[in-house]
């Protein structure tokens, strides 16, 4: 997932001097040779649409990579350089240039005999090794995972240690075969493991050259089959979702009969304090009753004791993205609902399915219908339209399927903005999204929208000038104007007054920005500090990998200041009765908590940001079914030790989680992602 990941990002063409000379010595030295050079060419697509290229020069034991693809207006532009030993391990490696957000990286692996060595975003490493163990890339193309897959398929285990930390283990899944003008091909399709949270899928040729790597919504191809592409990606999409159907199968406890809850506190968000001792009786997907917490057990009841601990509704991540890679991850940290903000259609659709008929786990979703403009930086998502008819047609497709609302992205014509706002919401379907460029938050206040999505978008119009195009980075690098805005300005004040004048809502994704603004290289995300240690190494590793290019002190001064702008600025909102809504850009999860946290800097207790992450939610949305702990309503809530009325960090601390009655325990479900669980599950009986 690191190749095409928001977090773990891309660099720009370099070639290391150091590799040159050693290449140019290997080949002199076996000058009365002919060293064979092959060239490999692929394909990189997205949502359908050819949107770079991966290419390699292989010569002798050195290879070259350059890969490069831009799909929203960013997407990594990367140079390899890599020497192999005979055995095909990696002995050398260099990348370096820029992230997809700017930041400058250099990162250089050394091996010489038992020593290795390496420099990337995080630091410097060592280690001795005393047998055969692969680095890990922190910033490397798709291609490392055929270097990796060869080495692994010579050991009878198929694994190996890895570096900087962890084990590699390579899966093989199953034979195909595709098609191009030139005739068939046969193919092998692989799992490796060990590096990340998930697999990650790929496909080599019968002489273990590399082919494609995968993903539903997402492929890198051998030019000349990309009319297979489609076909591929939806074996991404079939492993995922076998591995995680069959997590469901293992982790899912669906007991017979009724389920009590005992010796448990509940969070009652009306008052937002904790109720007396209670037991809580589930049957089937709704809770039945709230009851003493001695109450007597009735024929064929499940307990789950709760030792005294708080039982709290479950939360909404309100601006997800959702894959089934983090359905079942938000399930462990009690996110029972989600809001998708835009999806590849189909493949969201499908998730739907498998997760409402009990097939894999995940959260209750709320689809946003999502509309782009085409445009060279657009979104491969949703629907793409080029003119407001087209627009219009795909609120009216969108309402027809059954979607809650309408998202507009930035290439967008802002002019349709208003046209799109009245269809939207003469179907009732309210309509939020990003400021399209060349356009201002207060332009699209007037056209109608309910909400504003991401905190930058609205900032964004009052330091930008009109002709600046914000379908590029610039909508995030120039936040570093902010220290200079005068929050009691005119334009401020303007902006302020149409939300609050239309009820207009707003999405900051707080979390995205403190990534954003404050990670540095190096340091671990402040974000993530409760968590971090738990997690497999290569996630370690990139919590310390900035976001941004920070080129010297005063722009380091100035995005810190920013972030700060951007508080005040959200308190601002608050102090006026805006509602807030919490979202993360970022998969949910742990990323939620961090969010609810960040609020606290607004003003906000701990009570009223479990009302607000769960009954508020529910309300927005129209569900009258979830956001609080009552009779009649579903049996969605989560169970942590402590008061997280006094400490909004006890929501992190997850023992328990019941979704619709069914229920899971995270530390069951953690050590299927390499995360060390925090905390035993409690007794049943």
């Amino acid at each position: 997932m690191k190749y095409i990941s928001l977090i773990f990002l891309v660099l720009l063409l370099f070639v290391c001097p150091a590799i040159r000379a050693q290449t140019t010595a290997k080949v002199n030295n076996k000058a009365s040779q002919s060293v064979t050079k092959k060239e490999e060419l692929f394909s990189v697509i997205m949502g359908g649409a050819k949107v770079g290229h991966l290419k390699v020069t292989t010569t002798g034991n050195a290879l070259t990579v350059d890969y490069d693809y831009k799909n929203n207006g960013r997407g990594p532009t990367i140079k390899e350089t890599i020497i192999l030993n005979a055995q095909g391990f990696p002995i050398q490696w260099d990348i370096a240039g820029n992230t997809t957000f700017g930041n400058s990286v250099t990162e250089h692996f050394q091996r010489q005999g038992q020593q290795a060595s390496w420099t990337d975003a995080t630091g410097q490493g060592s280690a001795t090794v005393n047998n055969s163990a692969l680095y890990i890339d922190q910033f490397g193309s798709p291609y490392s995972l055929a270097i990796s897959a060869r080495a692994l398929l010579k050991e009878a285990s198929l694994a190996l240690p890895a570096l900087p930390g962890g084990q590699l283990q390579l899966k093989e899944m199953e034979t195909i075969q595709a098609n191009s003008a030139s005739g068939k091909i046969i193919l092998k399709t692989y799992a490796l493991s060990g590096a990340d949270l998930n697999p990650t899928y790929f496909i080599l040729d019968e002489e273990q050259n590399f082919f494609a790597y995968i993903l539903p919504e997402f492929i890198v191809i051998r030019a000349g089959f990309e009319s297979e592409e489609k076909s591929l990606r939806q074996l991404a999409e079939k492993y995922s979702a076998e591995r995680f159907e069959k997590l469901q199968a293992q982790l899912a406890h669906k007991y017979k009969g009724n389920l009590r809850i005992r010796n448990v506190r509940i969070f009652d968000p009306k008052t937002q304090a904790l109720t007396k001792l209670a037991s809580v009786l589930v049957s089937g997907n709704k809770i039945k009753s709230i009851d003493a917490p001695n109450v007597k057990a009735g024929e064929k009841e499940t307990e789950i004791d709760g030792r005294g601990g708080t039982l709290i509704a479950g939360l909404y991540e309100m601006h997800g993205h959702v894959g089934d890679n983090d359905a079942l991850l938000n399930i462990a940290a009690g996110v029972t609902s989600v809001r998708d903000m835009g999806n590849n259609n189909e493949v969201l659709e499908t998730l739907i399915q498998k997760i409402e008929s009990g097939i894999l786990a995940g959260p209750r979703i709320t689809r946003l219908g999502f509309i782009e403009g085409k445009s060279p930086f657009s979104a491969n998502n949703g629907i793409l339209v080029e003119n407001e008819q087209q627009a219009l047609e795909a609120v009216a497709t969108y309402a027809r399927k059954g979607f809650y609302g309408i998202k507009l992205y930035n290439s967008m014509n802002g002019d349709w903005a208003p046209a799109i706002v009245k269809k939207a919401h003469e179907l009732n379907m309210p309509v939020t999204g990003h400021v399209p460029a060349f356009s201002n938050a207060n332009a699209m206040l007037r056209a109608g929208f309910d909400e504003m999505t991401h905190i930058n978008q609205v900032m964004l119009g009052w330091v930008l000038e009109p002709k600046e195009d914000t379908r590029t980075l610039l909508r995030l690098t120039a936040l570093k104007r902010l220290p200079n805005l005068d929050l009691n300005g005119v334009r401020v004040k303007e902006t302020l007054d149409l939300m609050v004048k239309n009820k207009v809502a707003i999405d900051p994704t707080l979390a995205i920005h403190e990534v954003l603004l404050l990670s540095r290289n190096g340091k671990t995300q402040a974000g993530t500090l409760d968590y971090i240690e738990n997690m497999p190494a290569n996630v370690q590793r990139g919590a310390k990998v900035a976001m941004a290019n920070i080129a010297s002190e005063e722009e380091d001064k100035a995005y810190r200041l920013a972030f700060d702008k951007i508080v005040a600025t959200l308190k601002m909102m608050k102090e006026r009765g805006l509602l807030i809504i919490p979202g993360t850009d970022m998969g949910g999860e742990f990323k939620l908590h961090r969010e609810l946290e960040l609020y606290q800097q607004l003003g906000y207790t701990p009570g009223e940001l479990l009302k607000l992450g769960s009954y508020d939610m529910a309300k927005y949305l129209g569900h009258k079914d979830r956001g609080s702990i009552e009779p009649g309503m579903l049996a969605d809530f989560f169970l942590v030790p402590k008061d997280p009325t006094k400490d909004l960090k006890a929501i992190k601390t997850i023992s328990m989680v019941s979704r619709g009655g069914v229920i899971y325990f995270p530390s069951e479900i953690y050590p299927a992602f390499g995360i060390k669980p925090f905390i035993e599950k409690p007794a049943v009986k």
